[in-house]
């Protein structure tokens, strides 16, 4: 099967099969269905599992930071993080240490919760990038940090 050439991209047209937005776009649609795929066991979602999986690495973060490494709004990550309150997942100080931001951490149950959803989506990571090589797999990381630096540095927003 032969792939046209990347010259077809133009700003009049987008040739589908060769656009990086696209693919880009399609690899993260595939990637989150077989996330959630491996996490709706285990009574997670993607949003669910980021949260701890955040929380893990940067404990601490308030509401709006755990919403935006999430890529949700505040709201949702609120409605979020009181379920995983109540279901003894999360802890929240009651009073906030320094202006209106209360902290957020992992308890043990949210540790073990957060290491069996871990190990499920690095499998995922793994089929996903199992025909690569390792300087492929290196490539692609460094490719889309770059990517996402150049976007971001052309957004004020961001």
């Amino acid at each position: 099967m032969s792939q046209e050439p990347a010259a077809v991209q133009s700003p009049d047209r987008v040739h589908l099969p060769t656009s990086v937005g696209y693919l880009l776009k399609e690899a993260a649609s595939a990637l989150r269905s077989a996330m959630e795929a491996v996490l709706r066991p285990l009574g997670m979602n993607v949003t669910h599992y980021s949260c701890l999986e955040l929380l893990a690495q940067r404990p601490g973060l308030s509401n709006s930071e755990l919403a935006r490494g999430a890529f949700v709004t505040r709201q949702s990550m609120n409605v979020l993080l009181v379920a995983l309150e109540r279901d003894g997942l999360v802890s929240r100080a009651e009073h906030a240490s320094s202006g209106r931001a209360l902290p957020t951490e992992l308890t043990p149950k949210g540790r073990r919760q957060l290491a069996t959803a871990s190990a499920a989506v690095w499998a995922v990571e793994v089929r996903m990038t199992a025909s690569f090589s390792d300087a492929e797999r290196a490539g692609l990381g460094d490719l889309l940090s770059r990517a996402v630096s150049s976007l971001r540095a052309e957004d004020p927003a961001a």
